[in-house]
């Protein structure tokens, strides 16, 4: 029923068993150390390997595009980002772990890849630039690619084809971001770390500021976007998180 490889009609797969799927997937993680464990595993994968995130968002797009359902299927780590997944698991009785959104932990991966070879894709200038900037100072890495996040597949394809980079970060979206990287992985011919990171490029590139540590803590961060991008974020979280929680609270 879980796997991305079979054939199915749209009609066999309901948003329930999709968001099973799902939630069996999610990769737990319970506290720091195993933060750190995950983190040398991602230092040193030996093939083409694609991290993603899931939160409320990724939820309730998957409930009606099925591709992109079969995407976030074929990533082989996805971590639970955000207060939604949280709500789920406690609701099923599972502890959370620790909140692994791609804000604060793409930034641990850059740091473990200081001197290896990395990519960066997505987002416009000059949020690229800035962010290609400060990666370069802060964490060391060789920045062998920045591209915008706007071309047809078969460019960043190409490029991971020609330049081989240990650590491919993108920042497109969902969910065009997933189905480059199992493109990528697909076609890949040496080992890669693809990390599908959302908006982390505008955050490297000071185009999105964080919020308030405290609100942070409380899981609202959502909250403090909303106010920076209302128009962008108004469908996603005004009427997102409300149809969310309601799917949450029916889910069988």
């Amino acid at each position: 029923m879980c796997g991305p490889s079979r054939k199915i009609m749209k009609s066999q797969v309901s948003w329930q068993d999709k968001w099973k799927c799902i939630f069996e997937k999610i990769r737990i993680v319970h506290n720091q150390l195993e933060n750190e464990r995950l983190l040398l595993e991602l230092c040193n994968v030996a093939s083409p390997l694609i991290v993603g995130f899931v939160n409320a968002h990724a939820m309730n797009k998957m409930v009606l595009d099925d591709a992109f359902y079969e995407e976030l299927m074929k990533a082989d780590i996805l971590l639970r980002d955000g207060k939604g997944i949280e709500i789920l698991y406690r609701r099923r009785g599972i502890l959370p772990g620790i909140n692994m959104n791609g804000t604060d932990f793409i930034p641990g991966i850059l740091a473990a890849h200081k001197d290896r070879r990395v990519a960066l894709w997505g987002t416009e200038e000059p949020y690229l630039g800035l962010a290609a900037k400060n990666i370069r100072q802060k964490y060391g890495v060789q920045l062998v690619s920045c591209q915008h996040g706007f071309e047809e597949t078969s460019h960043y394809l190409t490029l991971a084809q020609k330049l081989q980079p240990d650590l491919i970060l993108l920042g497109m979206g969902m969910p065009k971001q997933e189905k480059v990287a199992s493109q990528i992985r697909a076609a890949a011919g040496s080992p890669v770390l693809i990390v599908c990171g959302g908006a982390i490029i505008d955050f490297l590139g000071n185009r999105v500021t964080r919020a308030p540590f405290w609100m942070r803590r409380l899981g609202l961060e959502w909250l403090y976007r909303l106010v920076l991008e209302p128009k962008r974020l108004f469908g996603r979280y005004v009427f997102g998180n409300p149809l969310f929680l309601f799917r949450l609270i029916i889910w069988r």
